[in-house]
């Protein structure tokens, strides 16, 4: 961990430092005078390198079981390890410099420029100015905002989405291997928080960091997260476990109210359109002969195509209406409106479909040219195929089961049959 482990402890991803595991054991949080612990008796294994989200109900102790970590709240007993080193162990400053933090609408210093604010960590932990100044422009770079443009701006220049990107860029700064986060998106509107978590995902895959990640918005926890602890009062863990396995089955009752009636619908949010098979409709550019992309339309049962620029990128849709008339591509059809890419989410590609209004959303890989089309049609098929798999799942657990006479009383032994399959 970075100024609390030495870097040759921890895993180069990148060019930078990798996460490290993290355990909490028996972890117990008390405060003075009140009966009742706030946090009781917390065990867990964060894996290294994964994103795990602490989600349940306001007060139920997720905040402060995050903050015992890096002890801006100190446990009353148990033990945190941090890559294998006893977090009470590391004087608590020196323990916070190499973890990183983001909170709520960015915390940022309003007297600090962008840099300043970003070099905040670096400069007390003893970088040289130019090591600062380099990692500074690095690190806004690397959450998409030009250090030229946003250098020298202070915070109340920046849009609340901005903010939240420069919170983020100074939890990378010093490169540490830990990255705590306190409902960072939750003070901006719908559209920027898809964003940001989206940004988040996408930094996280390059640089493998151990990220714990707290909510209360569920949909955002099965997004996000590796692993999801739904917390109960005082922080007591009522499900630790992947995504797919909370919603396929709810340990109880009260995991299965975060999950909802729309668990069919969640299940989009687990599949990217990277991994559904996309459709595909006529493409020209402005130079090529009208004539040959007017029968490529009349040829298909959905006639329309789209219009691409010299890179490959969509511009315009064009129906054979469009086409009456003209001998050139240029300027004509209607503008391309909601694009997903193929590292979006189903979900996203549902809201995009129902923004629009539209049959088809098109689809655009990692350098923004045309990869396909998604639909209403292929949505539904992938929450079937979904569904199917965690049936298929389910069968071989409780055969398992059976197996090992460890079924419960109500199981009839022998495979049981599965619903008849409904349309979401």
């Amino acid at each position: 961990m970075t100024d609390t482990a030495s870097r040759d402890d921890t895993a180069s991803h990148n060019g930078h430092v990798h996460g490290v595991e993290i355990v909490l054991e028996d972890v117990v949080k008390r405060y003075p005078g009140q009966e009742s612990a706030a946090v009781d008796g917390v065990s867990m294994t964060i894996p290294a390198g994964e994103t795990v989200v602490f989600v349940g109900p306001s007060g139920c102790g997720k905040t402060t079981t995050m903050r015992m970590i890096n002890r801006l709240i100190e446990p009353t007993s148990g033990k945190i390890t941090i890559g294998g080193r006893d977090a009470l162990s590391i004087d608590p400053d020196r323990l916070r410099r190499g973890i990183g933090y983001s909170i709520q609408q960015a915390g940022l210093f309003p007297h600090l420029t962008v840099a300043k604010n970003v070099a905040t960590v670096p400069g007390l932990i003893g970088w040289d100015r130019k090591h600062i100044s380099e990692r500074t422009d690095e690190m806004l770079d690397l959450v998409g905002l030009d250090p030229d443009t946003y250098r020298d701006r202070f915070p109340r220049q920046l849009s609340g989405g901005q903010q939240q990107r420069v919170g983020v860029a100074r939890a990378l700064a010093a490169d540490p291997p830990v990255l705590l986060m306190d409902e960072p998106f939750g003070a901006v509107d719908p559209i920027t928080r898809g964003l940001l978590q989206d940004e988040l995902m996408r930094l996280q895959s390059e640089l493998g960091k151990t990220i714990v990640f707290v909510t209360h918005d569920f949909n955002e926890a099965v997004k996000l997260g590796d692993r999801i602890a739904v917390l109960g009062s005082q922080s007591h863990i009522m499900q630790y476990d992947t995504p797919e396995a909370i919603l396929a089955n709810p340990a109880n009752d009260m995991v299965a109210g975060f999950v909802g009636a729309d668990a069919s619908l969640k299940q989009l949010t687990l599949s990217r359109v990277r991994d559904v098979r996309l459709l595909q409709c006529p493409t020209a550019h402005d130079g090529d002969p009208v004539d040959e992309f007017r029968r490529a339309l009349l040829a298909r049962k959905r006639q329309w195509g789209l219009i691409l620029d010299r890179r490959d990128r969509p511009m315009r849709w064009v129906s054979p209406a469009h086409l009456t008339g003209v001998n050139s591509l240029r300027d004509i059809g209607d503008p391309v409106g909601e694009i997903v890419s193929v590292q979006s989410t189903l979900q996203d590609a549902l809201e995009a479909l129902l923004a629009e209004s539209s049959a088809s959303t098109v689809v655009t890989g990692l350098r923004g040219e045309y990869a396909g089309l998604i639909t209403i049609d292929t949505l539904v098929d992938a929450l079937r195929e979904l569904r199917e798999e965690h049936a298929h799942d389910h069968d071989d657990d409780l055969d398992e089961a059976v197996a090992s006479g460890s079924a419960p009383d109500d199981v009839p032994h022998g495979r049981h049959e599965a619903p008849e399959d409904t349309a979401p």
